[in-house]
């Protein structure tokens, strides 16, 4: 049996396994509509732009490397939307379905509260069952679902939208 990754903060030295997970689904997937894998400027970008420092990044390593990551974004930059983020969570293909993506999700809930975020918002692509059925075992509730919004791979997407109210009784 595999033992447990650990999950800790994510550093400059994680870009490159965190990336070779993201570009997976860039290339591959669905999960995220970029299309593009990002240069290393902009992974540099991407890790250093967070207002304020305030929006961790977790990563769950075990004796392969990096096997997962998640993160909180800034939902908007409006100040009155500052207790809500969004969040975002990737598991490398080959360590799906032993738990790490629950714990990197459960990791982001725990921090949450610690920056002043009670509201998370998740976007998830309609036809990824995995991650829509990971959000709501962890008390996440379909909001809504924006209609034909993406094109990827020539197919046109529906992508749900899910909350998780903190200071919510559930």
């Amino acid at each position: 049996m595999t033992p447990a990754p650990t999950l800790r903060a994510a550093t400059e030295a994680d870009l490159a396994a965190i990336f070779a997970i993201y570009d997976e689904q860039v290339l591959h997937g669905t999960a995220t509509f970029d299309t593009v894998p990002k240069s290393e400027a902009e992974r540099l970008d991407w890790f250093r732009t967070n207002p304020g420092g305030r929006y961790p990044i977790v990563v769950a390593e075990d004796e392969s490397g990096v096997v997962g990551w998640g993160r909180l974004y800034q939902w908007s930059p409006r100040p009155a939307y500052d207790r809500s983020a969004e969040n975002a969570v990737y598991v490398r293909a080959d360590a799906r379905g032993r738990g790490i993506g629950r714990a990197l999700l459960e990791e982001l809930l725990r921090l949450a509260p610690q920056i002043g975020v009670l509201t998370l918002i998740a976007r998830i692509v309609d036809g990824n069952p995995a991650s829509l059925a990971l959000h709501e075992a962890l008390g996440y509730e379909r909001i809504g679902l924006m209609r034909r919004c993406g094109v990827k791979f020539g197919a046109v997407l529906d992508v749900w939208m899910l909350q998780r109210v903190l200071d919510a009784p559930r």
